[in-house]
Order: structure tokens, then C-alpha cells, then sequence
């Protein structure tokens, strides 16, 4: 028995290496262009890429956070997004039953300070329809309800008579209960905290909460709230989502902007101590730059939680006083400079420091590990920058000399006329352009503070909602910031994150969500083939054609270890032409032997370079790994046209096994 299975193991891998080879001699015909790339893979001219180099950016807009990674079923749950003046709109609250039955309106008689805003619900009939009159909120373009899982519901109450109600979940149009609880309220006026959990009975995708009743009187309503129980670690956020995350294997997270921290208007602009402590007590805000109203359940404290859930380094990236439609004098800007100084000792000061407590309370008594902020978001060559650049600056660097201190000015053409560890740098083109700016780096001095790419992206017609073609000209662009890490420090897409749902304001988005679906383009697809660029070695790559394939090639070569300490020289090659090209590899220096079992080829591509994926079709354009059998110091590639190939050779310290090698050994085994 042990022979024959030998023996037909042995016949299988021949046969599947013939028809390899005669597959890889059939492209080979059909390539038009032929190109070398040669590597130096000697220790000698070997480099390590920063530790930090590839992460995400995170900004709320898009519904990003609100309505997507923050698990938060109810929109507008403390019924602030009308504004303070009262009575105001409650949308997307909506009444069940008539203005013969029922009448709301909202009115200043919270129980909290910040977000006084509550909402006085009047029942009117004496004779209700059977199913109760109430209020019902659709969430975020309705709420994902899963059959068996469980749901927290919190909501804040009082009645100056005793009331009867029940909070249902509910399928969009009321009829078809998934699940209830019937809550009594004491005839008190004192608000009541009441808390139920509500386990589903059925599943519906675009379900509603909502809350009725039956008995004429008058209920007051707030911070209704509606959480999955089972979020991330239990902190709040979406699971699926952190795991799109995790799979990319982010060295750092930026957040929370972006425009969203500057604001239109300096009061709408993020406020980090606004959004920490009890979610009841958060107000809230209105996000102008991208029209929508945030409760704020998604807070500084949470970014720094996600960085820490991600293993990944908090990028705190804070507003400077300045917006895009008014700034702050810097002769007056040192309120903003001692409330940055109190975000971080909130967020790395000791549990017994004043706001280093205030974190403790909310349940991380551990510093996080913030090591690095922005002082603003595109503000270079605004009139007060630079002035409170420097306020900013000489503050931290006094505070906390270990923080690297992050300017928006850019300093790859020329040096800055202030200090800085690191300077932004943000990039939004065509593919064309995208793919030529692969060498912008080359000759940026080595002598200044080093770059931060924090946003880059192919945008408007050629990324369409996200095309393989805008994928291939930002992989090209990111193997040039790979033979540049010696002064490219971090790099970032933008942006991350899109609601489907939504009238979307910035096309395209790396991943694409609804209430229960998500998918990545081919631009996240992309990523997944760097994400182990960071902290592995860098090898020199020439590319040469006797044809027109040089100008249309991307290249890099990188050793990297995966989880079991495995070596593997890692190529990769985006063609950026409509044709194959016939590329021979040719590798120097290589300290140890290939083992061909173990080494794949990666490709992306698609039939047509404007494709894009869909819920329909996630995987239109997504990654295929196969078995690779050419390796060796010159291998003879085809990569297939409007394409990004990566090829894994696996190192070993055994004989360098060939392919012509690997028939003899099969040759032996018959």
C-alpha cells in the first residue's frame, strides 16, 4: 500500500509539472514584451524596511464609524442631531400611529448636562390599535438583526405615571416581530437606566427598533441605545470589519482625519475630550466637512483601543486651530496647545494623574502607547500655521521628547523651515500619474526628517468605485516607497472605509460595506500583497526591456519570515501594460537554496482593467495563489497583461532544488 500511494503521488506531481511547464512555455508565446529584472539579493546591499512602514487611515466619513466599524445600532440615539433648539427634527425617528394617537416633540429635560436634548413621547389614545403607538428608529439604513444573537439594549426613561412599554425589534414595516421586552416604569420623575437584552428570533437585514404602547400618558425618552453583543473583544466594534484589519496586518492606525479633524468651521471640528467618558454623556457632534451627525460613541479613547486591538501604533492627528473657514490667532492658541498636552496625558499619563484617571475609569488603567501625532491635517500654508506649528511643537518636544512630531508640510522636494521628525505627504491622481511618481523619492535628501505618505489613492475616473487599474498604479507607487523606506517612514491608503447605503461623497473606498455585507476592492486586495513589507529586507531591482515593457514594469524584491520563522525572497511585479510581458528574473547573492514545493505565485488582475467588485461579485477581482515550479537563479516568467504578480520562493538550506532537479528526484522515486 505504501509503495503505490508512492508511486501515485510520484506520477501526479510529474504530471502536474508537465503541464506546468507547458503552460508557462504557452504564455510565453503569447507575451509581446520581454523584459529582465535582475536582484541583488547579497547581505551586502540589503536594507531593513522600517518596522512601521505600511498601516491604515482611519476617518470618519462615509459612515465609516457611525452606522459601520462602530457596532452602534440606533441613529441619533440621544436625539441631539436636531440641534439644541427645541422642539427640532428627530430624524430618522419615526412616529407608529397618527397625530390622532400619538404626538411628540423634543425638549431640554435630560438628565445630562452635556446633551440636554430629550424626547417627550405623548400617547393620546385611550383605545390604542393592538400593536401600541410609539416611535421607532430604522438605524443606520436599517439594522442587521441575526436569528439566536443577542443584543443590548440601554435606554434612559421616566413617566410621571405608570407606563407599559415594549421595545421590539421588528422587520422594516412593523409586522414581523424577531423580538420583545416589556419594560414597566414607575410612576416617578426621576430618570430611570434601564437596561434588557433582546435575543432574536429570525433574521432580518434591514430591521428597526422600536417602542410602544398602549396606555394614555406621557413617557420622556434618551440615549436609547442598541449594541450587538457580540462586538470585537466586547469593545465595540464590528467584527467582520476588524478582521478585514487585522488581515492586512497594520504597523500603525492614523486617526481621526483628515477633514474630519479640522472641521468646516472650527466648531464643528473633532473635539477628543468631548468624546471620552460615559457614551450618555458624550454631545455629540455635527461632521461638516462630510454632512453628518456623530454621536461620538467611536471617541479618542476607542481609536486608541482599536490601534491597541490592531497591535498597531496610534497615530493621533490633532486639529492645530485652524479649519478651512476660519484660524486661530497664534498669540491665542495656547488653550489648544495645554488641550493636546491633555490628550496625551490622557492617553500615556499614569492612572493616577488627572486625566491619565479619568482613562483608568473607563476601563484601561495601562497607558496606551502613543509615540507619534500630527500637529493638523493640511493646514501647510494656511496664515497661522507655521506660528502655531511651532507652539505645538516646542510643547510636546518639552513634554514628551520621545514623541515623533508629524508636520503637513511636505519636504520631499525641499527642506522645511521648521523641525519635524516626520512631514505628510498626500497624494490624489489618475493611474497614470499615480504609477509614474513610483521613483518621486529617489532624489529626496537623506538628511531631513523623514516622510509619512498618509494618504495616497488613485481617484475619479480611472478609480471608478474601485478598478484594478487605480490597484496597479498604487502598487506600483508602493514598491517605489519600499526602495525608499530609508526616508519613507509610514505610508497609508485613503481612504478605508464606505457605507454602501449612502450617497457616497469620495469614490473609491478600500472596503465597501451594509448592514451585513462588506467586500474589499482590488485597491485592498493590493495591500494584502505588502502587508509583510514591513520590517523585512529590501533588495536592489533593476528592470531592462528591449521593447516598451521597462516604462510599463514595477518592481521589488524582499525577504521576509512568516509566523513559523520560514524565510521566503519575495517578488513583486505590476505590468501596466494591455499585454504580457515575458520577464526573465535573474538573481545574485542569494544566500541560500529554493525549495519549489513550498514557493507560490500571487497574481491580480482581471479580464478588464476597469473592473471592479461588488456584493454580487466580491471576488471579481481578488487575489489567486497557485503552486510555483520555475525557480531558481533565473526564472522565466509571463506576467499576464494589467496585472500585479507576486511570487514567494521559499528558502531553504538544503541543495538548491530546480526544476529540472525536481524531475531527476521524481525520476528516482518511479
Amino acid at each position: 500500500m505504501g509503495s503505490m500511494e508512492g508511486l501515485s503521488r510520484t506520477v501526479i506531481h510529474f504530471l502536474v509539472l508537465f503541464c506546468m511547464v507547458c503552460k508557462c512555455l504557452a504564455s510565453d508565446l503569447e507575451a509581446t514584451q520581454k523584459a529582465t529584472l535582475k536582484i541583488d539579493a547579497s547581505p551586502k546591499l540589503a536594507r531593513k524596511i522600517p518596522d512601521t512602514l505600511l498601516g491604515v487611515f482611519f476617518e470618519e466619513m462615509g459612515h465609516g464609524g457611525a452606522g459601520g466599524l462602530w457596532a452602534e445600532l440606533v441613529s441619533n440615539r440621544g436625539f441631539e442631531a436636531g440641534g439644541p433648539n427645541t422642539p427640532s427634527n428627530i430624524d430618522p425617528w419615526l412616529i407608529i400611529g397618527d397625530d390622532s394617537s400619538i404626538f411628540v416633540e423634543t425638549d431640554r429635560t435630560s438628565c445630562f448636562s452635556k446633551n440636554i436634548v430629550a424626547l417627550r413621547m405623548e400617547v393620546l389614545c385611550n383605545d390604542c390599535p393592538a400593536g401600541g403607538v410609539g416611535i421607532y428608529n430604522p438605524g443606520f439604513w436599517g439594522m442587521n438583526i441575526e436569528d439566536g444573537k443577542t443584543y443590548n439594549l440601554v435606554m434612559y426613561v421616566k413617566s410621571p405615571q405608570k407606563a407599559n412599554l415594549t421595545v421590539s425589534l421588528t422587520s422594516s414595516d412593523g409586522l414581523q416581530n424577531l423580538a420583545s421586552v416589556v419594560i414597566l416604569v414607575a410612576s416617578k420623575s426621576n430618570w430611570i437606566k434601564v437596561e434588557k437584552k433582546l435575543v432574536a428570533q429570525g433574521t432580518d437585514r434591514t430591521s428597526r427598533l422600536q417602542i410602544t404602547s398602549k396606555k394614555k400618558g406621557v413617557v420622556w425618552f434618551d440615549q436609547v441605545s442598541l449594541m450587538p453583543a457580540d462586538t470585537y473583544k466586547g469593545h465595540g466594534f464590528r467584527n467582520e470589519l476588524v478582521s478585514m484589519l487585522l488581515d492586512l496586518k497594520p504597523r500603525f492606525l492614523r486617526f481621526p482625519g483628515g477633514c474630519f479633524v479640522q472641521g468646516g468651521w472650527l466648531r464643528n471640528a473633532f473635539r477628543w475630550r468631548e468624546s471620552i467618558g460615559p457614551w450618555e454623556e458624550r454631545p455629540g457632534h455635527f461632521g461638516d466637512c462630510w454632512n453628518y451627525w456623530t454621536d461620538d460613541g467611536l471617541g479618542y479613547y476607542e481609536f486608541l483601543q482599536l490601534s491597541e486591538d490592531l497591535g498597531a501604533a496610534p497615530i493621533w492627528v490633532f486639529n492645530s486651530g485652524l479649519s478651512y473657514n476660519d484660524e486661530v490667532d497664534t498669540a491665542a492658541i495656547a488653550p489648544f496647545v495645554k488641550d493636546v498636552l491633555d490628550s496625551l496625558e490622557f492617553g500615556r499619563g499614569s492612572a493616577n494623574s488627572s486625566w491619565g484617571s479619568v482613562r483608568a475609569a473607563m476601563g484601561h488603567p495601562e497607558p496606551f502607547a502613543i509615540n507619534y501625532a500630527a500637529i493638523g491635517n493640511e493646514d501647510c500654508g494656511k496664515k497661522y500655521y507655521n506660528g502655531n506649528y511651532l507652539r505645538f511643537y516646542n510643547a510636546l518636544r518639552e513634554a514628551y521628547p520621545d514623541i515623533q512630531l508629524i508636520s503637513n508640510c511636505d519636504g520631499s522636494s525641499g527642506p522645511l523651515d521648521h523641525p519635524a521628525d516626520l512631514y505628510d505627504f498626500h497624494v490624489y491622481a489618475d493611474a497614470k500619474t499615480l504609477f509614474s511618481m513610483k521613483n518621486t523619492f529617489d532624489n529626496t535628501s537623506r538628511t531631513g526628517p523623514k516622510a509619512f505618505v498618509s494618504e495616497y489613492a488613485v481617484w475619479k475616473t480611472d478609480a471608478g468605485r474601485g478598478t484594478l487599474l487605480a490597484s496597479l498604479a498604487e502598487a506600483a507607487f508602493l514598491t517605489g516607497l519600499e526602495k525608499n523606506s530609508d526616508i519613507v517612514e509610514m505610508a497609508c491608503h485613503a481612504p478605508l472605509f464606505v457605507n454602501d447605503d449612502i450617497e457616497k461623497k469620495w469614490n473609491p473606498d478600500v472596503i465597501v460595506f451594509n448592514t451585513w455585507q462588506h467586500y474589499g476592492t482590488p485597491s485592498y486586495w493590493m495591500q494584502m500583497l505588502f502587508r509583510e513589507s514591513s520590517g523585512a529586507i529590501i533588495h536592489p531591482t533593476t528592470i531592462s526591456s528591449s521593447g516598451s515593457g521597462n516604462n510599463s514594469l514595477a518592481a521589488s524584491a524582499i525577504t521576509w519570515k512568516d509566523s513559523d520563522n520560514s524565510s521566503f525572497l519575495r517578488i513583486k511585479i505590476v505590468n501596466f501594460e494591455p499585454v504580457a510581458v515575458q520577464v526573465t528574473i535573474s538573481t545574485t547573492g542569494l544566500q541560500a537554496s529554493i525549495d519549489v514545493l513550498r514557493s507560490t505565485a500571487t497574481v491580480l488582475t482581471s479580464s478588464n482593467v476597469m473592473d471592479e467588485n461588488s456584493f454580487s461579485n466580491p471576488n471579481k477581482v481578488a487575489l489567486v495563489k497557485s503552486q510555483l515550479f520555475d525557480t531558481g537563479a533565473h526564472m522565466q516568467v509571463t506576467v499576464a497583461p494589467h496585472s500585479f504578480t507576486c511570487f514567494d520562493l521559499a528558502l531553504a538550506p538544503s541543495k538548491l532544488v530546480t526544476v529540472a532537479g525536481r524531475y531527476e528526484y521524481l525520476m528516482s522515486e518511479l
